[in-house]
Formats: C-alpha cells, structure tokens, sequence
C-alpha cells in the first residue's frame, strides 16, 4: 500500500482540520496516510512517502506557522535533495494581507522544487477572506488532484 505524509503547519489547527478532513478520501484512494503536526526532516527523508502533502497556513508577514519552523529550517540547512519525491501544496492565507498572501506556502513550495522535489498539479490557495472553512475548497481540490494525477491505486 503506498504511503502518504500529510505535513501541517498550523497557529490555530485551521491546516490541522484540513489535513484531517483529507485523510479519509487519500484512505479510500488506497493509501496509508500520516498527519504529522510536529514533522521533522527524518520524516520527509529517511522514511520518504511515496506522496507528501503540505498543509501550510501563514502566519505574521508571510511567516511560517512554529510547529513547522524545524522542518523548513533543516530543508534550508541541510539540503537534503529531494528528487523523486512528488508532493502537493494546500496554502491557507489571507488576502488582505496582499504582499504575504499564502507566503508561507509559497516559500515551502519554492524550497521543495529547489531542492529536487516534483510538484504534482498546481498549488491550491485558499483565501480565508472568501472562504470561511478551508477544507470547502480543500476536499473539492483533492478529490481533482487524486484523479488528474491518477494516484487512485487500482
């Protein structure tokens, strides 16, 4: 069965609640799936999913939620390499805050391509100005991202 790591980087467990809610529907696409709140390089590296998901909402000036800080900093100082790995992004921001909307999705999706990885499918952004629960646009998204993708194992 392969395995999926949903990492999340959450303030107030608004990614948290996503990546819960998008468990069950990666488990009826037939994979093992892990949510991991306080992820460490080990987790992404030397036991590597076969999909990695990240959950990520931004926090101050684009700024990246502290339960996920250890992880992008390893990435950043260890530059692992990461080719082979094929991860998505869900970004959680708000827009009023124009300059740093979903920054810290941004910043995790650029230093994950930097480093090797492949992204599948285009990054999904969700604008708590526009919608007030984020696994409404979240839920719709993978349920896109799992067929266009074809990771429904048979």
């Amino acid at each position: 069965m392969p395995t999926l790591k949903i990492f999340v980087g959450t303030m107030y467990g608004g990614a948290l609640d996503v990546a819960e809610q998008l468990k069950p529907l990666f488990e009826q696409a037939g994979y093992q799936v892990t949510v991991l709140e306080q992820a460490s390089l080990a987790d992404l590296v030397d036991d590597r999913p076969d999909l990695a998901l990240f959950c990520v909402s931004t926090t101050g000036s684009g700024d990246f939620p502290g339960n996920i800080v250890p992880l992008v900093r390893e990435l950043e100082e260890q530059s692992p390499g990461l080719v082979g790995l094929r991860y998505g992004v869900i970004a959680l921001g708000d827009s009023s805050y124009v300059d740093t909307f979903c920054g810290a999705g941004r910043s995790l999706d650029a230093l994950l391509a930097d480093q090797g990885a492949s992204r599948l499918g285009e990054r999904l952004e969700v604008d708590a100005m526009e919608t007030f629960m984020a696994d409404d646009a979240a839920l719709p998204w993978a349920e896109a991202w799992i067929a266009e993708q074809q990771l429904q194992e048979a």
